[in-house]
Order: structure tokens, then sequence, then C-alpha cells
């Protein structure tokens, strides 16, 4: 009696041995969380975009953490090849220091809330990238990266009459030779005479 129920639960065992495991269902697939102000998807923390150009290769690391609004803006641009073909067009020069100005040319999207630089502690330093603007609320498609120090353009500086200022964003941490060789450019007035093309603009994962 003893040894059939011994083969009974042996032939059990061995039966339940040659199963396959139940299979786990796929997870579901992750959507990107989107901001609530304009529906774009949310940024990393940080991220990095290459700038090819005529002049050579810029490389900013971008803070989605601190200013996710314009982050996501200008990564916009980017993902959808819209800086392809944009320019360096602009440059403000106050000595060795100023800005230069880029866009994506006619190639726009909705304009972005403002984050002043007292709600995300950025500021405009050296290499600072910046998106610029007429009112509060109008920033699409144009951008400034600094040459030196140009705090004057935080919110409660001098630049804008309403105080607020320009939204950094990130800052440059490859190619500010770059940068200054186009500051340095001939101008018409404040216009490039030549302006410097982007041939392309991706992210470095």
């Amino acid at each position: 009696m003893i040894r059939r129920q011994f083969l009974t639960l042996t032939g059990a065992l061995g039966l339940f041995a040659c199963q396959k495991p139940a299979e786990k269902a796929p997870p579901a697939p992750t959507l990107p969380k989107r901001l609530p102000e304009t529906g774009l998807d949310v940024p990393p923390d940080t991220v990095r975009v290459a700038i090819e150009t005529s002049e050579g290769q810029i490389v900013l690391e971008l803070d989605g953490k601190h200013a996710p609004q314009s982050t996501a803006n200008f990564l916009h641009y980017v993902d959808t090849h819209k800086l392809d073909a944009g320019t360096f067009y602009r440059a403000i020069r106050a000595g060795d220091a100023g800005f230069i100005q880029f866009n994506s040319g006619d190639r726009t999207y909705p304009p972005i809330p403002h984050e002043p630089t007292t709600q995300t502690g950025l500021s405009h330093t050296d290499g600072a990238i910046s998106t610029a603007r007429y009112a509060i609320g109008t920033a699409s498609n144009e951008f400034t990266i600094c040459v030196g120090d140009m705090t004057y353009l935080d919110a409660g500086g001098t630049a804008t009459p309403d105080k607020q200022g320009y939204a950094v964003f990130g800052h440059v941490i490859s190619g500010m030779d770059i940068v200054r060789r186009i500051l340095k450019s001939r101008l018409n007035g404040e216009n490039l005479v030549t302006p410097v093309v982007i041939t392309s603009a991706h992210r470095i994962t």
C-alpha cells in the first residue's frame, strides 16, 4: 500500500516537472508622460544634444529637471529635425562677451510657458543656452548661447521691461571655441554677414 502511494506520488511529480511554466504576459507599454501645459514629452533630467554646424560641433547639456518646458521644447525641434538647416544669424557683443542667436527658420511649433531663472535656479553664465522671446509666453524657436556671464538676462535684470528675463535650460559642454568664433563673425548691424548653418542637431546617447 505504501509502495503504491509512493509510485503514484512519483508519477505525479514527474508529470508536473514536464509541464511548461505559465508564460507571463508581456508588460504593457509605458507611454511617455506629458507636460500638462504643452503636451510635450517630459524630458530626462539631463540630456545631451550635438549641434553640427558649418563651423564645427557644439555639444549642449540640457537641464530637464529644473527647466522641463524649455528643454522639452528644444528637444521637440531637435527630434523632428526642424533645427536642421537652421542658422546662427545674430550676435550681440559686449567687449569679448555677448551672445549668439539661432533658430529653425520659419519652421515653428506653438509657444511655451516662460520659466524664469527665479523658478529654475539657473543663470545666464558663460555657455548658458536660453530661449529667446518677446512677451511672456511667446518663446518658440529662437535660442541664444552666452559668451561670458550675462546675468542681466536673468529674471530681475535689466534685459526685459517685465523683469522676468529669459529662460536658461542648459549649457555648452564642448565647442565654446566655435561659439566664440561665431560671436566674432563679421556683422551687418546685429546680423551675421554670413550666417552659420546648422547641418544637423541630434541627441547624444
